[in-house]
């Protein structure tokens, strides 16, 4: 009777200790899973508001902070858009003062808490930009693609997504750089963003089942008239592009790729979100396994295994080694394997998705010279 009870005893600690594990997994895998839409990502590090001037704002001291470039900055109740570290001006040893160029909504005040965001603008191409656009629906698998379309003289087309922890507002940043280029541009919505449709499982793929949603639009734009498109994502919607590029029925006219801090390892990524939420280090590789049992993210998702499959068609990767998401390594190795296709500019100092906002104006005349000879 004692043997049958320590059995049972030991049978249910055993049981208990698997579900407590399959739990702990499912948890950990969330930080990758379900990151919502428009808020920055856990990685990047919160800041405080110390004080606010004429054209200027002190946040503390943080190699976030020290960044250069431009970027938003977010807070519970507020938006604003600061420029590079000023010079020269007087500040405490722990804070920084950076130009302060504009305030979208809300004031930033003295105490609060506040994120930079690769997002510099708030609302639609309208709204943000004065830039005339048409709000369509493309039919995707799941339902209604939410899609902003701006028109333009060429017969080239761009389809510009966004990737992880983002909204449409993302390709926002880059708009003008693509009007001025006269390339009519689609931006469109995918499942899980808050105006599409809910993935089935209401979880975020890593691009694995997105690059359908791509698809569609790919599909509307050569419906439409497009000879040629241009794919151009960021984070996961750069795992998309590539996707879309190598399994669409119409990747004949897929002219190239441009792809900003591509997510090439969704291991590593799920690793860095999960780690960011402060997940032990010993829950990481059941994260990987439970991520994988309820997304499917099997197949050629080994290590590195991120490819163009195939597809032999010109590619910009901007990308840098301080991208804690994406890991760099897997883009300069990709750029390595394809040295007649692949163009890789290397952007320092720049966390993931914000290589535009480190330096824009070298950054739109790389993407300037990329597309010239697609026109």
């Amino acid at each position: 009777m004692r043997t049958a009870r320590a059995t049972a005893a030991a049978v249910t600690a055993v049981i208990g200790a698997g579900a407590a594990a399959v739990a702990a997994g499912r948890f950990a895998s969330d930080a990758a899973l379900r990151i919502p839409s428009g808020r920055p990502l856990p990685t990047e590090p919160g800041l405080t508001v110390h004080a606010t001037a004429a054209g200027q704002v002190t946040l503390t001291r943080d190699l976030a902070a020290l960044r250069p470039g431009r970027y938003g900055l977010v807070g519970e109740r507020f938006h604003a858009v600061v420029g590079p570290v000023l010079a020269g001006t007087s500040h405490s040893a722990d804070t920084v003062v950076r130009r302060l160029e504009r305030v979208t909504y809300g004031t930033p005040e003295p105490g609060d808490r506040a994120r930079f965001t690769p997002n510099v603008h708030v609302g639609d191409p309208a709204t943000a930009l004065g830039v005339d656009h048409t709000v369509l629906d493309v039919p995707g698998e799941l339902g209604p693609l939410p899609t902003w379309f701006v028109p333009g003289a060429r017969d080239t087309w761009v389809i510009a997504v966004h990737g992880l922890g983002a909204t449409r507002e993302h390709v926002l940043n880059v708009l003008d750089a693509l009007r001025r280029n006269q390339f009519p541009v689609l931006v469109p919505a995918y499942r899980g963003d808050p105006e599409a449709p809910r993935s089935p499982d209401g979880l975020n793929h890593l691009g694995e089942t997105e690059w359908r949603d791509l698809d569609a639009a790919l599909r509307h734009a050569v419906d439409s008239g497009a000879r040629k498109v241009v794919l151009y994502g960021w984070s996961t919607g750069a795992t998309m592009a590539l996707r879309t590029a190598a399994r669409s029925e119409l990747r004949e006219h897929v002219a190239g790729l441009l792809l900003d801090s591509p997510v090439l390892d969704w291991e590593s990524t799920l690793r860095a979100l999960a780690g960011a939420r402060r997940t032990p280090g010993v829950l990481l590789p059941l994260a990987v396994r439970a991520a994988q049992g309820r997304t499917g993210l099997y197949g050629d998702h080994r290590p590195g295994a991120a490819r163009l499959d195939g597809v032999a068609i010109p590619t910009q990767i901007f990308h840098g080694p301080d991208d804690t998401v994406a890991p760099w390594r897997f883009s300069r190795r990709l750029a390595a394997a394809h040295p007649n296709t692949v163009t890789l500019q290397t952007v320092r100092g720049a966390p993931h998705a914000a290589m535009w906002n480190a330096d824009p104006a070298a950054y739109e005349e790389s993407l300037r010279r990329f597309l010239v000879p697609l026109m």
